[in-house]
C-alpha cells in the first residue's frame, strides 16, 4: 500500500478542539514533526479535516 508522509506545519492555538484530537489521532505529537501513514480513506479522512494545518506528501515504496 502506498505511504503517506504527514508534516504538522501550523499550530492549531485558536482552532476547535476536534482537530487538535485529529492531530493527536495522526500521531502529530509537536510543531514540525513528520510521521508516515498508509494511504487509507480514514487517513484521508482525517487529512482533510486539518489540511490547513499540515503538509502531506505521498511516499513511493
Amino acid at each position: 500500500m502506498p505511504r503517506l508522509g504527514i508534516t504538522w506545519m501550523k499550530s492549531c492555538i485558536g482552532y476547535a478542539k476536534d482537530q487538535r484530537r485529529t492531530l493527536e489521532a495522526l500521531g502529530l505529537r509537536r510543531l514540525h514533526q513528520r510521521v508516515e501513514r498508509e494511504d487509507s480513506p480514514s487517513v484521508r479522512g482525517m487529512l482533510l479535516k486539518v489540511k490547513h494545518l499540515v503538509k502531506v506528501e505521498e511516499i513511493e515504496a
